[in-house]
């Protein structure tokens, strides 16, 4: 008789291990699907972590309306979420242009001449953008006088020399920002002003 008590509470235990390890588990998948829900395991990171002042891109006939004589224009803020690189579909965005105001002037790399270029930039974002480049300007301004002191006299006063110091310095431009906010987003640099002597 004792024979036939021994297998049965054998058999009661491990019962009752495989109900408590089905529980461990569904509970498991309930808590971690929770979660997912809630957000807290994947999905979601991106949202809590992205910068509300970071710079938008601006849609065509986004942009407040011009200033009247004597107001102050107001600022352009954008709706479109961009990575700083120019939109692949940019006829769909609002360009806006920044005119440095002092000129750069420097010599240029193994010659008794020098160079004054005034530069602008365009951009597809918004307000918030050109607000960096004002902040850090002047970091700005020393990437790009070592730029121009670094081209040669005579590649530069060709059309693809000046074409090749227009992309450098949007590259230089943008690595500044990137440095100096997390954000590039200059879409071109625009020579509005270009004198070799």
């Amino acid at each position: 008789m004792s024979d036939d008590k021994s297998p049965r509470k054998k058999g009661k235990a491990r019962k009752w291990v495989i109900i408590a390890v089905l529980v461990l588990i569904l509970g498991s998948a309930g808590a971690a699907g929770g979660f997912f829900a809630a957000g807290m395991l994947g999905g979601t990171a991106h949202a809590e972590t992205e910068d509300p002042d970071r710079p938008k891109l601006v849609l065509k006939g986004e942009g407040a309306e011009p200033a009247k004589e004597g107001e102050k224009a107001e600022p352009v803020i954008g709706t479109v979420d961009g990575d700083g690189s120019s939109p692949k579909d940019a006829a769909n965005y609002q360009a806006t242009y920044y005119q440095i105001e002092a000129p750069f002037t420097s010599n240029l790399k193994d010659s008794g001449s020098f160079a004054q270029i005034s530069l602008a930039i365009a951009t597809y974002y918004d307000s918030r953008l050109l607000e960096s480049i004002k902040q850090h300007e002047i970091a700005v301004r020393s990437t790009v006088l070592m730029h121009i002191a670094d081209q040669d006299e005579m590649i530069l006063s060709t059309p693809q020399g000046k074409e090749a110091l227009q992309k450098e310095l949007k590259a230089a431009i943008n690595k500044i920002l990137v440095e100096k906010t997390g954000f590039g987003g200059v879409d071109n640099v625009y020579f509005t002003n270009f004198v070799i002597q």
